[in-house]
């Protein structure tokens, strides 16, 4: 099992064992079943395994059970002597306790390192669909995109975005002679799906520093693959944010990664949990889009796992090129159900030991119907396989368990502080001042031009003395000799009088008195 992923046991007593070959690794597969049958589990060893053959993962922790990856099993857990037993029934001779490095991630930036993009990077399809634009209002956001390509202004974060679509809205008349009519109405309800974007806190996911790939490529000093975990409980409570998200990391991925051919292992593992989130929906553009990366980009060395809790939630182009299959029960309550059953079923090369319907209806928690590739590729005969019990916690670690795996990790620091640098939303701004200086100017110009050549040196302070010269001049002017000529007669009456006399008798006498 050296050049494969040990997964369990099959065939009679459970003695043979099940392995998921590395070299086969990328060419994707599916892990589904009903709930509570054991796919968290399945997960959880299929990430240990990756991790102890040097090979990265991403996924997505729906539930918090997944950082347990992060912690050790215990010999005193209640499942300790449940778990020897079952490796001891499948041969698991290396079974032992352990952890597996792990980063944690998260888009609100609680649980693990900010995880951010721009929007930019994010395109207008993915935005569309994640906005559920109508096919109209997407038109406007692709004009918005190429306006932005055009006028070299980036578009990092939501206020860039919504400061574009408002000039556009106010340009709509000149803008229209080049890219069509531009509605008002539909600006405004691109401007609404914005704000129900905010409110679901997609302002995180948008801004820099954004993600580097190479971030969730790494190894550990002694090889193992890191494990990284995007906490994806709160983001579940906006399912299009998680699937649009998880949808954009897939295709950066396709769009960055260089081409490696068929390697000896994958360079990432890329698990998709609750995939039914993606095909909700979706418009069949972005249907083709998830097609297209499927088939693609295992010749970049990735590798995709769908999780869902029925193989008919995957449309079939996406599910014929998932040959890694891992099957746990399914219910068959319904007429619908038992169809899809029996679909499922079909896609499994057969097994003349056991019926695989059957089968799949009821193996119990901890077993599944498997399928894996094998040399040149072909599917292996299905097998009904007991599930091999994880080295790492069964569950989720504690909170504060967490914070001391993110505070030791080399990640620390690098994402937490968010950077505005200038772009769409600062140019705008700057090109609106300039354009309210300019129309002050142009109105204070129009006024001066207004006055008559007097005003206008005493607008601009070439005169500092006498009066303007206007149609009520001569009217100020007579106010103001009537009152300095009632005041000289009020005075010259006053000094005619006695007071006057008396006033200046005491001032000549004064005078000649010194003398």
């Amino acid at each position: 099992m050296d050049e494969k992923i040990f997964l369990g046991g099959g065939g009679p007593d459970y003695g043979v064992q099940q392995g998921l070959a590395l070299k086969y690794a990328n060419r994707h597969g599916l892990i589904a079943g009903a709930t509570g049958t054991g796919k968290t589990v399945t997960l959880q060893i299929l990430a240990e395994g990756f991790s102890k053959a040097g090979v990265p993962v991403f996924m997505a922790d729906v539930k918090g059970d997944l950082s347990g990856l992060a912690k050790a099993g215990s010999p005193e857990h209640k499942l300790h002597n449940a778990f020897t037993e079952r490796a001891q029934k499948i041969g698991f001779d290396d079974f032992a306790y352990g952890a597996c490095p792990v980063t944690f991630w998260d888009l609100f930036g609680d649980q693990g390192h900010p995880v951010r993009t721009t929007v930019t990077e994010m395109g207008p399809l993915l935005l569309s669909r994640l906005l559920e634009l109508s096919e109209a209002q997407e038109g406007i956001l692709n004009i918005a995109f190429r306006l932005a390509d055009e006028e070299g202004m980036g578009l990092l974060d939501l206020k860039d975005l919504q400061a574009l679509l408002v000039w556009i809205g106010e340009n709509r008349a000149d803008l229209a002679l080049r890219y069509g009519n531009i509605s008002p109405a539909s600006v405004g309800a691109i401007q609404r799906r914005l704000l129900v974007l905010e409110n679901q806190g997609g302002t995180r996911l948008f801004g820099e520093p954004a993600l580097e790939l190479s971030d969730l490529m790494r190894t550990e000093a002694d090889g193992r693959g890191v494990v990284n975990i995007l906490a994806s409980d709160k983001l579940m409570a906006a399912p299009r944010l998680y699937a649009t998200f998880l949808l954009w990391l897939l295709s950066e991925l396709f769009e960055e990664l260089p081409e490696v051919g068929d390697p000896d292992k994958p360079k990432l593992v890329f698990f998709f949990d609750e995939a039914h989130l993606l095909f909700e929906d979706a418009p069949k553009v972005l249907v083709d889009k998830v097609e297209q990366v499927a088939r693609l980009i295992r010749s970049k060395g990735v590798g995709v796992y769908f999780i869902t809790q029925n193989p008919a939630d995957v449309p079939e182009d996406i599910l014929g090129q998932l040959g890694n299959r891992v099957q746990h029960a399914l219910r068959a309550f319904t007429a619908r159900d038992r169809k899809n059953l029996r679909m499922a079923a079909e896609t499994y090369r057969e097994n003349p030991a056991f019926d695989t319907e059957e089968a799949i209806r009821e193996v119990g928690v901890g077993e599944a119907v498997t399928s894996m590739l094998q040399k040149k590729g072909v599917p292996g005969i299905v097998e009904r396989t007991l599930i091999r019990p994880p080295g790492s916690q069964l569950g989720p670690i504690t909170a504060q368990e967490r914070k001391a795996v993110i505070a030791a990790s080399s990640m620390a620091g690098k994402y937490d502080t968010v950077v505005d640098r200038r772009s769409a939303y600062e140019v705008l701004a700057q090109r609106a001042e300039q354009a309210a200086q300019a129309a002050e100017k142009a109105e204070a110009d129009e006024v001066v031009e207004a006055q008559s050549p007097a005003d206008r040196e005493y607008s601009s302070a070439r005169r500092f003395t006498g009066s303007r010269v206007g149609r009520s001049t001569a009217r100020r002017s007579r106010k103001r000799d009537t009152f300095a000529t009632a005041m000289t007669a009020a005075v010259i009456k006053e000094l005619k009088g006695t007071t006057g006399r008396r006033i200046v008798r005491g001032i000549l006498g004064g005078l000649f008195r010194n003398r």
